[in-house]
């Protein structure tokens, strides 16, 4: 059984046993977490959302994605800017999906 859940403005397609990375999240590792706005679950679909529906899980690891590095540059100016940025996430196992 799989449910489609929303957090942080995506929506992700999940299963049980299944790591994902998400945007951020409070909480440290081994803290459970549970997502309440499930859009899909067990077959049945919301209107916008599942009542009595949830996905529980588990925070494996707070962590920082690889660097982009964005650099510009104008031709013949003498002109160019670099900027570099890691995003944060949280690596969640899901342990429990319950279609309510």
């Amino acid at each position: 059984m799989f449910a489609v859940i929303r957090s942080g403005g995506k929506q992700y397609k999940v299963a049980k046993g299944d790591v994902v990375d998400l945007g951020r999240l409070p909480g440290d590792a081994g803290a459970a977490v549970t997502f309440g706005e499930v859009l899909m679950a067990g077959g049945k679909v919301g209107a916008p959302l599942v009542s009595g529906a949830s996905v529980k899980g588990e925070i494996v690891a707070q962590a920082r994605t690889d660097k982009i590095v964005a650099f510009k540059k104008k031709r013949r100016k003498n002109t160019h800017r670099k900027r570099g940025h890691r995003q944060h996430f949280t690596r969640v196992r899901i342990t429990e999906i319950s279609a309510g």
